[in-house]
């Protein structure tokens, strides 16, 4: 799976959707909030983030998701019976499993497709404060470039004949971990200071150049989001 970002692409959808689309999914999704009458919801909820990676062209990411959510379903059908210790196990992870990637896919998609610029002006829109969006802002960049750093590390021990499923799997592990972790400051360092180079300050206004409005694909995702929340309503106060 590749996971560098493309700063080039564009997504069709404002930044404000895609955070209401991944607040929702953590909470019916992830957290399983309203399980039973919201089933219909969560497996709309579950294939969305594949729906958009395939606009996005993003078909490898599409097929292994979907290939998983089908097999972790079945096999899920397949445990309902008097389990064993190993059994019960592998039921436990893929159940947390199947919870947890439709989020991530999700989250992946948001980072793939988001500029920072419009991320910031979606948020100033919003009116939230500074000392919020500047933190966040540095994250979107630092997962990226911390996979980014964590493949150029993976390469240089190929090169030397250093992999995880060698007979050196332990020096394989440490020699990666440690020169991950040590990146991990200096990135963080580094992506702190890009942001103050290029004007993120408390308080200050920041202009952008892309446009950053409603569509009409925004405003029915939000309205289906909208529909979770009043069904889940329903179904939590009034069945």
């Amino acid at each position: 799976m590749d996971y560098r970002v493309d700063r080039n692409v564009h997504s069709f959808l404002d930044p404000r959707t895609k955070l209401l689309l991944l607040f929702t999914s953590s909470i019916f999704v992830m957290g399983k909030a309203g399980s039973g009458w919201m089933d219909i919801f969560f497996w709309i909820l579950v294939y969305i983030p594949v729906v958009l990676l395939a606009l996005e062209r993003e078909w490898k990411t599409c097929i292994i998701a979907s290939a998983f959510y089908v097999g972790s379903y079945f096999a899920q059908m397949a445990l309902q019976h008097d389990l064993n210790a190993l059994e019960s196990v592998l039921a436990l992870m893929l159940y947390i499993i199947s919870n947890f990637l439709p989020t991530i896919f999700l989250a992946r998609y948001i980072v793939k497709t988001t500029r920072v610029s419009e991320f910031i002006s979606a948020m100033q829109r919003m009116h939230v404060s500074d000392k919020l969006i500047i933190p966040i802002s540095v994250i979107f960049r630092f997962f990226p470039t911390i996979l980014e750093e964590y493949g150029s590390i993976r390469d240089a021990m190929r090169m030397r004949g250093i992999a995880l499923g060698g007979k050196k799997a332990s020096e394989a592990l440490e020699y990666r971990m440690v020169p991950l972790i040590g990146a991990c400051t200096v990135i963080g360092e580094e992506l702190s200071a890009a942001a103050m180079t290029r004007g993120l300050e408390v308080g200050v206004q920041r202009s952008c150049i892309w446009t950053i409005k409603f569509g009409i694909w925004d405003y029915l995702l939000m309205l289906f989001c909208a529909a979770c929340y009043i069904w889940w309503i329903i179904g939590r106060f009034f069945v």
